[in-house]
């Protein structure tokens, strides 16, 4: 059933309060990731403290990109490794998706290193006789490195329900891709160069449409005051 709260004139959904609630872990990372760029474009991974994150750490995850849309997990809290019922340390993050669902993910994490970007995934899990319905949602935020380049990604993946049999995989239900702002103009505009040899001018940012999801909501971060 869906529910919206009136105030005055506007229709104010009451989804992101529900997700808030249901999905604890995904709104503490992003908002220690929110805390630690403090109007940046993005954090440095070397500002990344585990101790920052002690009560959700076992659903945050750092992705490491290998080519254009593809990347592969560095370092999972365990709650990914149940999932899978295996270790995912240097497994490609699409390992924990769906075949039909693979292409959207990669659209994501391009958008995610390109924009650069930050995005929300609602997922439904594959079921069966022994693996029950199962709903997760999936935060991805970029990291620079030592260069200033978005090579790295930080996130979290959490599921709500009995994880039944492993391995558990997702689809794509729905997929929210915010692209960054900066206090400062000159980091929003001076994204890192290509590097020398490949001579493509760079192109202005248009997410394409993620295949698998249901819907694909672009919505621009507030200017802060």
């Amino acid at each position: 059933m869906k529910i919206e709260f009136f105030k005055g004139s506007n229709v104010i959904s009451m989804m992101p309060l529900r997700t808030q609630k249901k999905f604890p872990a995904i709104s503490q990372v992003e908002a220690y990731w929110e805390a630690l760029r403090n109007g940046r474009l993005m954090p440095a991974r070397s500002e990344i403290d585990p101790r920052g994150i002690s009560d959700v750490l076992e659903y945050a995850f750092i992705l490491e990109k290998i080519a254009p849309g593809m990347a592969r997990i560095r370092l999972a809290g365990h709650h990914l490794n149940d999932l899978l019922g295996m270790e995912v340390r240097a497994m490609p993050i699409t390992a924990l998706f769906l075949p039909e669902a693979r292409r959207g993910v990669q659209r994501a994490l391009e958008s995610v290193f390109e924009a650069p970007a930050s995005a929300r995934l609602s997922l439904t899990g594959n079921t069966g006789m022994t693996r029950p319905s199962l709903q997760a949602h999936m935060f991805l935020a970029p990291l620079k490195d030592e260069e200033g380049k978005p090579t790295r990604i930080f996130g979290a993946l959490q599921a709500a329900g009995k994880i039944g049999r492993a391995p558990r995989r997702f689809n794509i239900q729905d997929a929210k891709i915010t692209p960054l702002l900066s206090d400062d103009p000159l980091q929003t505009s001076a994204l890192p160069a290509r590097a020398p040899g490949f001579g493509e001018a760079a192109q202005p940012f248009e997410p394409a449409p993620v295949k698998g999801a249901q819907h694909l909501r672009l919505v621009p971060e507030p200017t802060k005051a």
